[in-house]
Protein backbone atom coordinates (compact mmCIF):
# COMPACT_ATOMS: atom_id res chain seq x y z
CA UNK A 1 0.00 0.00 0.00
CA UNK A 2 1.46 3.33 -1.00
CA UNK A 3 1.50 6.27 1.35
CA UNK A 4 0.17 9.57 0.11
CA UNK A 5 2.32 12.34 1.55
CA UNK A 6 0.26 15.20 3.00
CA UNK A 7 -2.84 13.23 2.04
CA UNK A 8 -3.05 10.42 4.53
CA UNK A 9 -2.40 9.90 8.18
CA UNK A 10 -0.70 7.14 10.12
CA UNK A 11 -3.51 7.13 12.67
CA UNK A 12 -6.27 4.77 11.52
CA UNK A 13 -9.71 6.22 11.06
CA UNK A 14 -12.80 4.73 12.69
CA UNK A 15 -14.18 3.56 9.33
CA UNK A 16 -11.06 1.53 8.49
CA UNK A 17 -11.22 -2.23 8.89
CA UNK A 18 -8.83 -3.76 11.41
CA UNK A 19 -6.71 -5.12 8.55
CA UNK A 20 -6.55 -1.66 6.91
CA UNK A 21 -5.57 -0.10 10.22
CA UNK A 22 -2.69 -2.56 10.67
CA UNK A 23 -1.53 -2.16 7.06
CA UNK A 24 -1.38 1.61 7.49
CA UNK A 25 0.42 1.47 10.84
CA UNK A 26 2.89 -1.21 9.75
CA UNK A 27 3.66 0.40 6.36
CA UNK A 28 7.39 0.24 7.17
CA UNK A 29 7.13 -3.58 7.04
CA UNK A 30 6.24 -3.73 3.33
CA UNK A 31 9.26 -5.85 2.51
CA UNK A 32 8.44 -8.41 5.18
CA UNK A 33 6.67 -11.58 4.12
CA UNK A 34 2.90 -11.47 4.69
CA UNK A 35 3.27 -14.31 7.21
CA UNK A 36 5.77 -12.22 9.20
CA UNK A 37 3.44 -9.23 9.29
CA UNK A 38 0.54 -11.51 10.28
CA UNK A 39 2.66 -12.84 13.18
CA UNK A 40 3.44 -9.29 14.31
CA UNK A 41 -0.26 -8.42 14.26
CA UNK A 42 -1.12 -11.61 16.17
CA UNK A 43 1.42 -10.76 18.88
CA UNK A 44 0.05 -7.23 19.22
CA UNK A 45 -3.52 -8.55 19.37
CA UNK A 46 -2.56 -11.16 21.98
CA UNK A 47 -0.98 -8.42 24.11
CA UNK A 48 -4.06 -6.21 23.74
CA UNK A 49 -2.21 -3.58 21.69
CA UNK A 50 -4.26 -1.70 19.10
CA UNK A 51 -3.14 -0.12 15.82
CA UNK A 52 -3.75 3.32 17.36
CA UNK A 53 -1.40 2.54 20.25
CA UNK A 54 1.32 1.35 17.88
CA UNK A 55 0.84 4.44 15.69
CA UNK A 56 1.12 6.69 18.72
CA UNK A 57 4.49 5.24 19.74
CA UNK A 58 5.84 5.22 16.19
CA UNK A 59 4.87 8.86 15.84
CA UNK A 60 6.80 9.90 18.95
CA UNK A 61 9.76 7.65 18.13
CA UNK A 62 9.34 5.78 21.42
CA UNK A 63 9.87 8.94 23.51
CA UNK A 64 7.11 8.19 26.02
CA UNK A 65 8.26 4.59 26.42
CA UNK A 66 11.83 5.72 27.02
CA UNK A 67 10.80 8.43 29.48
CA UNK A 68 8.71 5.97 31.47
CA UNK A 69 11.38 3.23 31.43
CA UNK A 70 14.11 5.62 32.52
CA UNK A 71 11.99 7.19 35.26
CA UNK A 72 12.73 4.39 37.68
CA UNK A 73 9.10 4.34 38.73
CA UNK A 74 7.52 1.13 39.93
CA UNK A 75 5.13 -0.50 37.48
CA UNK A 76 5.96 2.13 34.83
CA UNK A 77 4.94 -0.26 32.03
CA UNK A 78 1.37 -0.67 33.30
CA UNK A 79 0.09 2.50 31.61
CA UNK A 80 1.27 1.09 28.26
CA UNK A 81 -0.29 -2.34 28.73
CA UNK A 82 2.46 -4.06 30.72
CA UNK A 83 5.93 -5.36 29.97
CA UNK A 84 4.85 -7.60 27.10
CA UNK A 85 3.09 -4.74 25.32
CA UNK A 86 6.03 -2.39 25.92
CA UNK A 87 8.50 -4.95 24.58
CA UNK A 88 6.42 -5.29 21.41
CA UNK A 89 5.98 -1.54 21.03
CA UNK A 90 9.70 -0.89 21.53
CA UNK A 91 10.53 -3.59 18.98
CA UNK A 92 8.22 -1.95 16.45
CA UNK A 93 9.82 1.46 17.03
CA UNK A 94 13.16 -0.24 16.41
CA UNK A 95 11.86 -1.84 13.21
CA UNK A 96 10.66 1.52 11.92
CA UNK A 97 14.01 3.13 12.75
CA UNK A 98 15.86 0.33 10.94
CA UNK A 99 13.69 1.00 7.91
CA UNK A 100 14.55 4.71 8.06
CA UNK A 101 18.28 3.95 8.42
CA UNK A 102 18.11 1.76 5.30
CA UNK A 103 16.22 4.53 3.48
CA UNK A 104 18.88 7.10 4.40
CA UNK A 105 21.67 4.74 3.32
CA UNK A 106 19.91 4.32 -0.01
CA UNK A 107 19.84 8.08 -0.54
CA UNK A 108 23.52 8.31 0.41
CA UNK A 109 24.43 5.57 -2.06
CA UNK A 110 22.71 7.40 -4.91
CA UNK A 111 24.67 10.56 -4.08
CA UNK A 112 27.98 8.72 -3.80
CA UNK A 113 27.35 7.05 -7.16
CA UNK A 114 26.72 10.45 -8.73
CA UNK A 115 29.84 11.91 -7.10
CA UNK A 116 31.94 9.04 -8.48
CA UNK A 117 30.79 9.97 -11.98
CA UNK A 118 32.52 13.31 -11.57
CA UNK A 119 35.29 12.81 -8.97
CA UNK A 120 37.86 10.19 -8.05
CA UNK A 121 37.18 7.71 -5.25
CA UNK A 122 39.91 9.36 -3.18
CA UNK A 123 38.27 12.78 -3.51
CA UNK A 124 34.81 11.45 -2.71
CA UNK A 125 36.11 9.45 0.27
CA UNK A 126 37.83 12.51 1.67
CA UNK A 127 34.76 14.69 1.13
CA UNK A 128 32.37 12.36 2.96
CA UNK A 129 34.79 11.05 5.58
CA UNK A 130 35.13 7.37 4.67
CA UNK A 131 37.94 5.15 3.44
CA UNK A 132 38.50 5.01 -0.32
CA UNK A 133 37.67 1.28 -0.35
CA UNK A 134 34.38 1.98 1.43
CA UNK A 135 33.26 4.44 -1.28
CA UNK A 136 32.75 1.66 -3.82
CA UNK A 137 30.85 -0.43 -1.30
CA UNK A 138 28.59 2.52 -0.46
CA UNK A 139 27.96 3.46 -4.11
CA UNK A 140 25.16 1.09 -4.99
CA UNK A 141 22.68 3.59 -6.36
CA UNK A 142 19.10 2.45 -6.02
CA UNK A 143 16.24 4.03 -4.17
CA UNK A 144 13.76 1.31 -3.41
CA UNK A 145 10.19 2.41 -4.17
CA UNK A 146 9.01 0.39 -1.16
CA UNK A 147 10.62 2.76 1.31
CA UNK A 148 8.22 5.00 3.21
CA UNK A 149 7.90 8.34 1.47
CA UNK A 150 7.43 10.23 4.75
CA UNK A 151 8.09 9.55 8.40
CA UNK A 152 5.08 8.76 10.61
CA UNK A 153 5.59 11.84 12.76
CA UNK A 154 5.56 14.26 9.84
CA UNK A 155 2.51 16.47 9.76
CA UNK A 156 0.30 15.17 6.92
CA UNK A 157 -1.93 18.17 6.36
Amino acid sequence: MDRNPRGDKLQPGPADSAADQWIRVLAHRRKDAPATVASVIERFDAAGVTPNQVASHLEDGGDRLYAAASSGGADWAVEFGGERAVALLAAEVSTLMSHLVARAASVRSVCIGALLDEYSAVTVASAIGVARQKVYELARPSVDPDYLKTTPWRNHE
